[in-house]
């Protein structure tokens, strides 16, 4: 009985989630064609949403650790769920991830996408995505913030390995900035496939940076050590 209680609230927690980004996409698409500040209204207003509900729904509570960066940086995350995109969207003051381009087409979030300055890539075509992934976070530099890359490019159930993909460092090396790396044990309670939703507590941490200026070898080998062994020990720390 408490099994099938479970997936009944996971199913209607996810009916109500996609019923509320649809809502709140309408709603805002004249402000946010306006004004990025409008995106950013929405898309807080839907995180928000999403916390309060799991926790009333799931059982579901969130934990932010570490020292969350405010200036111009590179976030290099452990991407396990679309909750970590919550998670990390709602904490950083001004985020702007690279995502692959095909959510571009996708309805409500390739419009909020752009308003918020993310950065298309089509995966397709390494070497090309690349130069074209370089040059436009090189016009959006001018805009404050943070840009979120997902080193291994996809999500990666918990556990699970996926080598960490150049893009990283070579945006690392453009921007000269900071690299901060997140981990997280998101994948847990929701995870990449399956209509299953979790209690416990998800957490996503921020981690010590990465000066500017490391080569390129080194900060590919320091980047995977410290966001695969920071999220295993988030892992074990939850009981897996």
């Amino acid at each position: 009985m408490a099994h099938i209680l479970r997936r009944l609230l996971s199913f209607l927690y996810i009916v109500q989630v996609y019923v509320m980004m649809a809502v709140l996409g309408v709603i805002f698409a004249p402000f946010a064609l306006v004004s990025p500040r409008g995106a950013v209204t929405a898309c807080r207003l839907y995180c928000r949403w999403v916390f309060w509900s799991a926790r009333r729904m799931l059982g579901l509570e969130f934990e932010v650790r570490g020292n969350v960066p405010d200036g111009d940086v590179l976030v290099a995350a452990k991407h396990q769920s679309f909750l970590d995109i919550l998670l990390i969207f709602w904490t950083l003051p001004h985020a702007k991830f690279v995502m692959k381009r095909e959510l571009l087409w996708t309805p409500f979030i390739g419009l909020y996408a752009k308003r918020l300055g993310c950065v298309p890539v089509n995966r397709g075509k390494r070497g090309a995505a690349i130069i074209k992934m370089v040059k436009d976070v090189g016009q959006e530099v001018a805009d404050p913030g943070q840009f979120v890359i997902y080193p291994q490019g996809t999500r990666v159930a918990p556990g699970s390995h996926k080598s960490y993909k150049i893009g990283a460092a070579i945006l690392y090396e453009e921007l000269g900035k900071p690299c901060i790396p997140v981990a997280t044990n998101a994948g847990l309670f929701w995870p990449k496939r399956g209509g299953m939703r979790f209690p416990g507590r998800a957490l996503i941490e921020f981690l010590d940076p990465i000066s500017p200026g490391c080569p390129r070898r080194e900060f590919m080998t320091e980047l995977e050590q410290r966001i695969e062994t920071r999220s295993n020990e988030l892992l074990q720390e939850t009981g897996l």
